[in-house]
Order: structure tokens, then C-alpha cells, then sequence
């Protein structure tokens, strides 16, 4: 199997899962994900979140799923409990649609360490 036709695969089943769990049946979006990410990677659970938050939130997904590829690396936590990581190499110009590739393998990643495929 070719290594996009897996990525294919896995992605549509985190798709399925998330629709499942958080979607009520519908498919989310590649921000809704990552969002999700971010809420999960904050550890503080259900809460309301300002607009800023959510940009916020988004980052800290970004952050930690490029974490394995050595774009970033965790530095800390604020005295607020949120996570601060540090640039350890600059992404490179990407395509529209390489990013999206590149997200999503580093979505794929971050749940299969998670157990969740």
C-alpha cells in the first residue's frame, strides 16, 4: 500500500471516530480537529474559551503536532497552566495543499500515540 493511500485511510478513520464522539454523526473539519487537539493538549477539560483562548488553543495543537518532526519543542507552562513551546526550526515554504498533507500526517501521528487507531 502506498504511503498516501495509507495516510488516506488513516485519516478517514480519526474522521470517523471524531464524528462519532464529537460530531454527533457529522464529519469535522480540519480546524474542529485541531481545535480539539489544543483543548486536549491544555488538559483543563470543557470549558468556555474567549476568541483569544481559541487562537491560543489552535497554536498549542500546531505546536505539539509538529512536535516530532523538529519544528517545535515544549519550553513550559505559564502560571495559567498553558503550554509555551519554542521554534526550533522554520517551516518550510509549503503549498496550500502540502501543508494539509503535512497536518495531517502530524494528526495521524498524534493519535496513533494517543491509542486512539
Amino acid at each position: 500500500m502506498s504511503r498516501d493511500q495509507k495516510l488516506k485511510e488513516e485519516w478517514e478513520l480519526i474522521l470517523q471516530i471524531l464524528a462519532k464522539r464529537f460530531g454527533e454523526g457529522e464529519q469535522l473539519n480540519l480546524d474542529a480537529i485541531i481545535y480539539l487537539i489544543g483543548v486536549q493538549e491544555l488538559g483543563k477539560g470543557v470549558i468556555e474559551f474567549k476568541k483569544d483562548d481559541k487562537v491560543n488553543l489552535m497554536h498549542i495543537a500546531i505546536c505539539r503536532l509538529l512536535e516530532p518532526f523538529g519544528y517545535y519543542e515544549f519550553d513550559y507552562f505559564d502560571e495559567d497552566g498553558w503550554p509555551h513551546y519554542k521554534t526550533i526550526e522554520e517551516l518550510p515554504l509549503l503549498k496550500s495543499g502540502e501543508q494539509t498533507v503535512l497536518i495531517k500526517e502530524a494528526i495521524v501521528l498524534y493519535f496513533k500515540t494517543q491509542k486512539l487507531i
